[in-house]
Formats: C-alpha cells, sequence, structure tokens
C-alpha cells in the first residue's frame, strides 16, 4: 500500500518507527521516499479495526502487543519531554481563547503533570501518542497490527494514555476507569504517574477535533478517582 500523506509534526518520523519495530506487531515499512513523504506499506487483509472485535478483546490484544513496540530508542524521535513542554506552553491560552470550557482545577492538574513528570521519567522507549482500536487492522502475517504511528520517546506510563480515553472501546466512567486498571495492573505500571501522563496529554488534545467534551470527561473521572 502506498501512502503519501502531508507533512506534520506528529508523523515526522513515522518511517522511522516503523523500521525499528521491524514488523514485530506493527505493519512492515517496505520503501520510503522522505523527500515525497511517501511510505510503501505492508497491506493489512482483511484490514477490519480492532475496535470492531468488541472492548475486551481489544484490550486483550492491546496488552499483547504494547510490551513489544516499547522498544529502547532515541534519535532521531521528538521526545515526550519536549512534547510536554510544548503542550504546557499552549494550554492555558487554549482554554482561555475557548472561553474557559472546564474547571480551571482540571487544568491545573494537567498542567503540573506536564511540568513535573518529564525530568523523573525512567527508560525511554518508543511510544505511540495515537494508539487506539481503530489503529489497529486485522492481518494475514499476524491476527493484529498497528499501522500509523505518531512516535515520541518516553517512559511507558505515558503510552496508554490514548487507549484509556478511546471512545470507540466505550466510553462511560466505567469503561475508563477499567481500561485504565487493567492496562496498568497488567502491565506493571505506576497508577499515579499513568493516570497524570493521561490526563496531561488528554486535556492538551481536548482543544483539537470534535472530542473536546469526552476528553474532559475522560481526565475528570481519572482525577476523581485517584
Amino acid at each position: 500500500m502506498l501512502k503519501v500523506q502531508e507533512p506534520h509534526r506528529e508523523d515526522e518520523h513515522e518511517a522511522a518507527a516503523l523500521e525499528l519495530w521491524d514488523g514485530d506487531g506493527a505493519i512492515r515499512l517496505l520503501d520510503h521516499e522522505p523527500g515525497e513523504h511517501a511510505l510503501l506499506l505492508e497491506r493489512c487483509t482483511p484490514g477490519t479495526p480492532l475496535s470492531a472485535a468488541g472492548a475486551e478483546t481489544a484490550l486483550d490484544v492491546l496488552v499483547e502487543l504494547l510490551p513489544r513496540l516499547w522498544k529502547p530508542a532515541g534519535s532521531p524521535f521528538g521526545t515526550l519531554a519536549a512534547e510536554a513542554e510544548r503542550w504546557a506552553g499552549s494550554l492555558e491560552a487554549s482554554w482561555e481563547r475557548s472561553g474557559r470550557p472546564f474547571q480551571r482545577l482540571l487544568l491545573d492538574v494537567a498542567l503540573e503533570a506536564l511540568r513535573e513528570l518529564p525530568s523523573t521519567q525512567r527508560e525511554q522507549v518508543l511510544l505511540n501518542q495515537d494508539l487506539h482500536g481503530d489503529n489497529v487492522l486485522a492481518a494475514q502475517r499476524e491476527p493484529w497490527l498497528v499501522i500509523d504511528p505518531k512516535p515520541l520517546v518516553g517512559e511507558r506510563e505515558f503510552g496508554i494514555a490514548p487507549i484509556v480515553r478511546s471512545r470507540e472501546l466505550g466510553h462511560s466512567r466505567h469503561d475508563v476507569l477499567a481500561r485504565f486498571d487493567r492496562l496498568t495492573g497488567e502491565l506493571g505500571l505506576d497508577r499515579d504517574r499513568a493516570r497524570r501522563w493521561t490526563i496531561g496529554q488528554t486535556i492538551a488534545w481536548a482543544f483539537d477535533g470534535d472530542h473536546r467534551e469526552t476528553h474532559v470527561e475522560t481526565s475528570r473521572w481519572l482525577l476523581e478517582a485517584a
């Protein structure tokens, strides 16, 4: 499959991420032309999204895939620390510009996480900051393969954030907290750090697209359950 895309900061090192994964739980990169922003990718057949398999099956698959994707990494990938600084730098202005759409407490918790967590991270691994049930497809080489990485290098606790807020896997207080509990428990993650990273990124991404309400609800439920 040929993928040609407009250059975007979050996709900048997609080819490098696929090369590092080398088909281990993800589609293979067959060739690429950086100057044309073109990737020749392994095709997933039948290509059914993981979200269609149901929430429990999807979590089974993601719990198995994540440790395979968390490979030690460094250059050329952008860092979670730098991205957190960028999010924190624009978050309050976005909140003000949008008419203060949620309580100040939630904003402050997100800002605190984004400013405090980066300097105390543990082992740096390759993360996919947009891994969710629609970015994992049914395939033949393996039952399920990850597509469309948005890579960052940072600690594992950040890596579950996009799954916890994945509304296609169910969006209710119970759904969100059950995903969080299972992912942190089965993957042996620090619950407090994982919760704070998830709130930080989810609030930072709440001003992009049509998901503000669900992102804010996800963050509020995680905060209330702390």
